[in-house]
């Protein structure tokens, strides 16, 4: 227990410092970035964003990867990403009136890794419970059970249900989203699902943030598939 306990005391060093922790937040969109960018978002010079993201990669929150002359960075796996999106949570210490503080463009619609969080992703959890596609988690790991009407439902506008099943990785689950304090649905199906709303141009990701714009047509699909008509 004690080797757990400084495991995660020596993670928790590594993400404390502000340019580091500014880094991985860059990175949870799940672009690979260079050092050259990450130093520019850690507001550091590039031989400190070096030594920086060292430390990440030793920890293990951080894998790198050389393409020609250049190093590439992203966060190691999904687990970072739902941790850093947990501190965010607990860092925000609501008020009993939760207010949210996040910027719209973000608080609409965003990546969380590698799934779709934000109100949007909220809502669309909450239909798909009403549909009765999606049953509420029933166990302490809050994981989330796919019923056979909304296999067919998702199937229909291309997610590969049999795929996400076969990853090597949490099939759905609840996660708690940090700028609306209700969960959206994570894990491989949580991916799958924005992959195909991205696929149909539903969504539109801005590359340079975590941003995503539901255009015209992903909000016609939206009501006329589902009865779901998105506040904004």
């Amino acid at each position: 227990m004690r080797s757990v306990d400084l495991g995660a005391a020596g993670i928790a060093a590594a993400i404390a410092e502000p340019a580091r922790a500014r880094m991985l937040y860059w990175l949870l969109d799940g672009h690979a970035r260079t050092s050259t960018e990450l130093a520019m978002a850690g507001e550091v010079s590039p031989s400190t964003a070096s030594a920086h993201l060292g430390r990440l990669a030793e920890r293990g929150l951080v894998s790198v990867s050389a393409r020609g002359r250049h190093r590439y960075y992203r966060l190691a796996d999904s687990s970072v990403a739902r941790a850093l999106e947990a501190l965010t949570v607990v860092a925000g210490r609501p008020p009993r009136n939760f207010v949210p503080t996040t910027p719209e463009g973000l608080r609409f619609a965003r990546t969380c890794y590698d799934h779709m969080a934000g109100h949007l992703a909220v809502r669309l959890r909450e239909r798909f419970e009403q549909l009765g596609w999606l049953a509420s988690p029933g166990r302490a790991d809050g994981d989330y059970d796919l019923t056979a009407p909304g296999s067919g439902g998702l199937a229909a506008i291309g997610v590969d249900i049999r795929a996400a099943r076969a990853l090597r990785r949490r099939f759905a689950y609840a996660c708690v989203d940090w700028s609306e304090r209700r969960p959206h649905i994570a894990g491989a199906l949580g991916r799958a699902v924005l992959d195909a709303m991205l696929k149909h141009r539903w969504l539109v990701q801005d590359l340079s943030s975590r941003a995503l714009t539901l255009t015209a047509a992903g909000r016609r699909q939206l009501e006329a598939r589902w009865g779901l008509r998105p506040d904004r």
